[in-house]
């Protein structure tokens, strides 16, 4: 055999080696919030079916959820000092923070991995298309901070 056809045998081993062990290896890219126990309590009224649909989105990205079913909604806004203008239907607890209505995934791992000093994040209202809820999505979700009842944009989706 002459030294190009050694040549082209030895960069084919190599490259299928380098190909092989990349793609099928056992080793995993983790993020920041997946080395986090994920545990959330979500605060939700007995009749509230969206809430459940939330609910599911968490436990598809690994969450541990645990359901509490409250008649008294307001008064979990107001332990939380969640402003009115902020409240959905329903209010979650995960790690030090509340999380309330139907925040994007994004949005909570963002929280989560950057751990700002806040009390919690917020998306208004009942937004169509946002995790629990039927329909597409029309318009920016805008999340918000709040701290001590205050608010400001946390970030758009």
């Amino acid at each position: 055999m002459n030294l190009y056809k050694k040549l082209i045998i030895v960069l084919v081993v190599i490259f299928a080696g380098v190909f092989y062990f990349g793609k099928f290896s056992s080793k995993k890219t983790v993020s920041p919030v997946s080395t986090q126990t994920k545990n959330a309590i979500v605060y939700k009224s007995p009749t509230c079916g969206c809430c459940v649909g939330f609910t599911e989105f968490l436990k598809r990205d690994d969450y541990a959820v645990e359901i509490k079913e409250i008649t008294d909604m307001d008064s979990i806004k107001r332990e939380h000092n969640i402003p009115s203008a902020m409240q959905s239907c329903h209010t979650s607890v995960i790690g030090n923070y509340f999380v309330e209505g139907h925040v994007p995934l994004e949005a909570i791992d963002k929280l989560l991995a950057e751990s700002p000093d806040i009390d919690g994040i917020a998306l208004p209202g009942m937004p169509p298309g946002s995790p629990g809820m039927p329909g597409a999505k029309t318009e920016d979700f805008i999340i918000y901070s709040i701290k001590d009842g205050e608010v400001s944009e946390f970030m758009r989706l």
